[in-house]
């Protein structure tokens, strides 16, 4: 597949080290693309449920992939979010073209973009209320995982997949609610700053629209998830746009993969180094 350029990719909340992350999708991703910049905003590596036992080398092509990605002249930004917050004590690392922080802003065509995950606005990430967070997201995990099964029997049968994650939380008054005003915060704040966009990850909920308020409007972009949507934010021909992951667009691909069966050489010093202080830092 040849690869498409673009100016900026943003993607977010890939949740690598947990069952539900779709790394095989991602790699095909990130292996279509060849961008100037590209943005991973928070939640990339889940410390939260991060377990040694289980990083599969899928999980390890993700890495990998970025490094090529880096290494073929792509500058990489690592934005923190909350599941990986054991990296804040390292923001504001540079190392080539390599930068990790906590927050970003780029002018592009003239136009000041804000780019942060999101957890800033979420209580629910704080003191005590985080520990039930994260047990929430074990029992989110074991939702993922049964719905893959049944995707399976759904597709077995031939008919379309369904996210019954998706669909409780969109029935959920609550969850609505707590979207909306997520969104307004975030555009409040870049209104106030004067900000043209404002891009967050974290509720796992694509999004681009205009919000406006008596001070002023801006263009709110979230970047969504690989975890259940599979979409991230391009930027190309002077525009924000959101990309959807398709089987079908690399149907072709695997089949060529199949049938070659290359090796893969995804374990790398940087990617030994970077998983070995991940699993220091979840076990303090």
């Amino acid at each position: 597949m040849e690869k498409r350029h673009v100016d900026v990719v943003v993607i977010s909340d890939l949740h690598l080290g947990i069952y539900g992350c779709h790394a095989k999708e991602i790699v095909n991703y990130l292996q279509s693309i060849s961008p100037n910049l590209l943005i991973l905003n928070g939640d990339i590596v889940d410390g939260w449920q991060f377990n040694k036992r289980y990083f599969p080398a899928a999980h390890l092509e993700v890495i990998n992939e970025i490094f090529n990605l880096q290494h073929n002249g792509t500058r990489v930004v690592y934005i923190t979010g909350n599941h990986d917050e054991f990296l804040r004590r390292y923001s504001d690392l540079n190392i080539g073209n390599f930068q990790l922080t906590d927050k970003l802003i780029i002018e592009i065509d003239g136009k000041l973009t804000w780019i942060f995950h999101g957890d800033v606005f979420d209580n629910t990430t704080k003191g005590s209320a985080k520990l039930l967070a994260k047990l929430g997201g074990k029992g989110y995990d074991m939702l993922i995982l049964v719905n893959r099964f049944i995707n399976f029997s759904l597709q077995k049968l031939g008919k379309e997949k369904i996210s019954v994650s998706k669909k409780i939380k969109n029935s959920v008054k609550k969850a609505i609610r707590y979207i909306s005003d997520f969104e307004e915060t975030a555009a409040s704040l870049a209104i106030e700053h004067n900000y043209d966009y404002v891009i967050c990850g974290h509720i796992h909920q694509p999004q681009q629209k205009v919000i406006t308020n008596k001070h002023g409007k801006v263009i709110y972009l979230n970047s969504g998830d690989w975890i259940e949507n599979l979409t991230s934010l391009e930027y190309y021909d002077h525009g924000w746009h959101i990309y959807h992951y398709c089987d079908e667009e690399f149907k072709e691909t695997a089949l060529v993969k199949k049938i070659q069966k290359p090796e893969t050489t995804v374990i790398k010093r940087e990617v030994d180094l970077f998983l070995t202080s991940l699993v220091l830092k979840t076990n303090l």
